[in-house]
């Protein structure tokens, strides 16, 4: 069994209050959640209004499938156009 866990960070330029921001980042998560099945939550900036920090995770047989998941998440979130991905870390656990 492996545990991945995914952050991101996000500039998210046609926010221009907080208000704009918590919605786009809703959207965000809310469209990960229904095509991958990851969990994802804010994990971070909460008071900066062009910036967003979210976290993903999923758990799999094999590192190399959610490597390809955590691929396609930050393709899907990019092709919203709701905002660039300005830094990206990935973590793995495994467990016997």
């Amino acid at each position: 069994m492996v545990v991945g866990v995914l952050r991101l960070e996000m500039f998210l330029p046609t926010a221009q209050n907080l208000k704009e921001r918590r919605g786009m980042v809703r959207r965000i998560l809310g469209r990960c959640r229904q095509r991958f099945p990851v969990s994802c939550a804010e994990i971070g900036s909460y008071d900066l209004w062009q910036r967003a920090e979210l976290g993903f995770s999923a758990v799999g047989h094999h590192r190399d499938e959610l490597e390809r998941m955590f691929e396609k998440v930050e393709e899907h979130i990019e092709s919203l156009g709701l905002g660039s991905i300005t830094e990206s870390d990935r973590d793995y656990l495994q467990y016997s």
